[in-house]
Order: C-alpha cells, then sequence, then structure tokens
C-alpha cells in the first residue's frame, strides 16, 4: 500500500504543495514585527530560555512546548542573520524571530497533516485538498503558528498520532508495528504539550469501543471501500494496550527528564500533584482575566483574546516594540493607528462548520433510527422496501470519527471550573472544519449546478472573511474606523 494511490492526480500534489507554501508565507512573514513577548510568551519564551541559561523555575504545563522553542532560541540565536532588532525580555537578549520561527514552521504543516488524514480515511483528493485549504484559512491557527505559544504543538502531535493510527490500520503486514508505536509517540508528546492533548486519544478509545460494538451487532458488508477505522477490531489487545496506552505513558514520562535535571526541587509525581493543584486554585470569570469565556461559547466564538493593542494616538513616546510606522502617516496622535493581535478563529469559518458538526449528529441519528428499524423489521421477518441511502456505510465510519474526536476534545471541558479561553477548542474545531469541508466536498462533487453553486460560494466567504479580519490575524496597522469595522460584537474587544 502506499501513502498516496498510483493513479494520484499531479493536481493534488500541486496543490498540497501549495497550500503548504502559502501557510509557510503567511506566518513567516515579518515574524519578529513585534518585538516583545507577546501574550502568554512571557511564559513559555522565558521558560524556555531559562532551560538554556540553566535558571530554575515552576511551570504549570508539561515542558515539550519549551524544549522546542528552546532549540528554536538556540538555532535562530546561533545564525549570522536577522540579529538587528532584539529585546531582553526573557533574560537574554535574543531577536524575536528566534523564539517564532519554530512555531510558524509546524503551523504550517497542520493544513497537510489534516489534508493526509482526510485522505487517508475516504480516499478523495477532492476532500483531502478542501479539508487543507480551510483549515489554511482559519486566523486562530494562523495566529497560534506566529508566536511562541504552545497550542500548535499540542494539535499537530496529537494529529500525527491519529494520521500514523490510521496508516498503521492498513495493510502495512510488518511495518505495522512502527506506525503503531508512532502513534503512541505522538499521543504521549501531545498531552507532555497540555493534558487536554489526551482528547486525540480519547476519541481513540471511543473508536475502538464503537467499532467492536458495530462489529457484534452489524457484522461488515463488502463495500467498494472499507474504512481503515474499522479495522480496529483487528488490533489484538497487546497490540492496542502496548500502543496506545503503555508508549504514550512512557513518552510523556521520558520528557520529563530534561526539565527536572534542571529543576529538581520536585520529581516526577510531585510535579503532576503540583501542576493539577495549581489549575485547581485558579478560578474564572473576568475578575480572573478579561478573556476569560465559557466553554459552549468557544463554536460561535463569542469572546476571542486580545493577544496584542497599540494605538499610536494614545502613545506619548514612540514604541520600540512596534515597528516602523508608514511613511504617510504625518502625525500618528493626529492619524492614529492601531496594531491588533486577536487570537480568533475565521467567523464565516467557524460558524458554519459549527453548523457542518451539527448536522452530523442529525445523521448520525438518523443512521442508527433506520438501523434498528431494519433489524426490527427482520427478526420479525417483514420485508422492508430498499431505498437508496443517503450517505454510505463507508462513509459513516469518517463521520463517526469526526464527530467522537470533536466530542472528546470539547466536552470534557465542561467539567473544568478554571479560567478558559477560545484557543482550548483548537483541538475540537479541526473536526469541526474538518466536517464543513466533508460538507463542501458533496456540494462540489454533485450533478445538481446549485449544489455546486453553493459549495463555490462557501469557500469564496469562506476566503472573503478571512482577507478581511487578516489585519487582526497578522497585526496590520489599520485606522481606528477600520479597526471598528472588524469587531462586530463588543465581546470581541
Amino acid at each position: 500500500m502506499q501513502l498516496i494511490s498510483g493513479k494520484s492526480s499531479r493536481w493534488f500534489i500541486v496543490g498540497m504543495a501549495s497550500i503548504f507554501i502559502f501557510s509557510i508565507m503567511l506566518r513567516f512573514w515579518q515574524l519578529g514585527r513585534f518585538n516583545t513577548l507577546v501574550f502568554d510568551e512571557v511564559y513559555y519564551a522565558k521558560f524556555a530560555n531559562n532551560y538554556l541559561t540553566k535558571t530554575d523555575f515552576f511551570n504549570a504545563h508539561p515542558p515539550l512546548s519549551q524544549y522546542i522553542i528552546a532549540i528554536s532560541i538556540w538555532i535562530g540565536s546561533h545564525l549570522p542573520f536577522g540579529q538587528e532588532v532584539v529585546n531582553n525580555e526573557t533574560g537574554s537578549t535574543l531577536a524575536p524571530w528566534t523564539y517564532r520561527w519554530v512555531n510558524a514552521l509546524t503551523g504550517s504543516f497542520i493544513p497537510v497533516v489534516v489534508g493526509a488524514i482526510a485522505y487517508q480515511l475516504t480516499r478523495r483528493q477532492s476532500y483531502g485538498f478542501i479539508a487543507a485549504l480551510l483549515i489554511a484559512l482559519d486566523g486562530l491557527l494562523l495566529v497560534e503558528s506566529r508566536y511562541a505559544l504552545n497550542n500548535i504543538y499540542l494539535v499537530i502531535f496529537g494529529l500525527l498520532g491519529q494520521l500514523c493510527l490510521i496508516i498503521a490500520l492498513q495493510d502495512w503486514q510488518l511495518k505495522q508495528h512502527i506506525w503503531l508505536a508512532l502513534a503512541g509517540i505522538n499521543f504521549g508528546a501531545s498531552a507532555a504539550i497540555k493534558w487536554n492533548g489526551l482528547g486525540f486519544l480519547l476519541s481513540i478509545y471511543l473508536l475502538w469501543i464503537f467499532a467492536w460494538i458495530i462489529e457484534f451487532l452489524a457484522p461488515p458488508k463488502k463495500p467498494d471501500f472499507i474504512s481503515p477505522l474499522r479495522n480496529l477490531t483487528q488490533l489484538n489487545l497487546v497490540q492496542f494496550t502496548l500502543n496506545l496506552f503503555f508508549i504514550p505513558i512512557i513518552t510523556y514520562s521520558l520528557l520529563w527528564i530534561p526539565h527536572i535535571i534542571l529543576n529538581p526541587k520536585y520529581g516526577f509525581l510531585e510535579m503532576q500533584k503540583q501542576i493539577f493543584s495549581y489549575h485547581q486554585r485558579i478560578g474564572s470569570g473576568p475578575d480572573i482575566h478579561p478573556y476569560c469565556a465559557q466553554w459552549f461559547t468557544w463554536p460561535l466564538m463569542l469572546r476571542p483574546v486580545v493577544y496584542f493593542y497599540k494605538n499610536t494616538g494614545l502613545l506619548d513616546k514612540p514604541e520600540p516594540s512596534l515597528p516602523p510606522l508608514p511613511s504617510d502617516i504625518g502625525n500618528p496622535k493626529v492619524n492614529p493607528l492601531i496594531y491588533d493581535v486577536h487570537a480568533m478563529g475565521n467567523p464565516a469559518l467557524w460558524w458554519l462548520s459549527a453548523i457542518a458538526i451539527l448536522s452530523l449528529v442529525l445523521i448520525l441519528i438518523n443512521r442508527i433510527l433506520d438501523w434498528e428499524k431494519k433489524r426490527k423489521a427482520r427478526r420479525n421477518k417483514i420485508v422492508t422496501k430498499a431505498k437508496m441511502k443517503f450517505i454510505p456505510a463507508s462513509e459513516m465510519w469518517f463521520l463517526l470519527y469526526l464527530l467522537l474526536n470533536w466530542l472528546a476534545n470539547f466536552l470534557p471541558w465542561s467539567k473544568v471550573t478554571r479560567c478558559t479561553f477560545i484557543y482550548h477548542y483548537m483541538g475540537a474545531a479541526v473536526f469541526a472544519i474538518l466536517a464543513l469541508a466533508w460538507w463542501v466536498d458533496r456540494w462540489l462533487n454533485n450533478r445538481q449546478i446549485h449544489l455546486r453553486v453553493i459549495g463555490i460560494t462557501v469557500i469564496f466567504i469562506i476566503l472573503s472573511a478571512f482577507i478581511f479580519w487578516m489585519p487582526v490575524y497578522l497585526g496590520l496597522p489599520i485606522s481606528p474606523q477600520n479597526w471598528q469595522m472588524r469587531m462586530w460584537f463588543r465581546s470581541w474587544i
């Protein structure tokens, strides 16, 4: 078996490469434009530098993202270019791009990984391309990729774990154990970024349970394409527990060793207790943080987070963190400009994705009711009239995959009492966007012209929204009037 079928069209490879280039250009463009620590860079960039300077510190999250940022700093600071603009806010004299560039590179790969998952599970190149394109047009993934933050690593390790597992579930013979081990390593790495990275692994456990239920109640037929997910029942208990339980635990544990060597105050188990206790002590609400957002508001994007904001009209002296002002602006107090970085998704993409993922719930419920009706008819020896199915059985596995991943990365937050933020939805958002891409792909490949028009219109609206809100993704200078035009709700400010 090949990762991409030998029948793959050249356009698919070119298209995916184009999306990657587009992503990398957006993420690396003026990466050091704000010469300061932006939002939680005050923690992660500082902590990463602390590893390099061997400075003791306490971190309320597992250490892997700080290791990666530390590598980014070490490599970037040893390069003979880009060292003209520097600051001392991490505790060392560094150019801001040095602690950001690996994040930018990592984030550029997420659309490609999502496209690969979509293709592997459906064998539809058009769907893989559309999924990658929509992910590339999300604002929150773009913003998180441009700064030394940790959520982008949580997402990519979780997705890589699932991609490796999907490949392993196909006919790889001797290579299967390698892909299974890689899946476990990536799941462990995602948890070593933040504990909520376990949502990607939780969804696999749920899929495994459902696979056995379906295997018991509805023995497989022989469709043209059998979803790899159905092969979850082909993994024996040793394979499953070793690769998807013990290897993630071992990976997570081993990744703590450098931190504990450099910060010996707490041992491994005590660190887990300290982290848990820290997050239990954090309250919620605007008194704790002005941008706290309740979990159920995330899909509607009711409360984004302002990562950076400067209004030149309110500054009494030049701000060293800002790039040079445009030459034609004149007096910045008379003609003020706003530099704003909003951690927010693409509104059109997120709102349509919320509708798309909820539609999958209705489809799956309808399919379950239909199956139960036929099961009772067979038991009572009643002949039912065959009817055309809207969704083939092989597709139902994929929709179940999307829905369980969305729920596993979203619903556990309902039990969290501490202040939460919209970026905690990033893992779940990927699968909501995949649901929307699934609909768009069906519309574009439909024989009915009006459905094709709908598919094209949806992509056009999402692309237009991405361009419209790009100034607050990239922190471009805009007038107060143009800034206000993009703040559609008071809760966005």
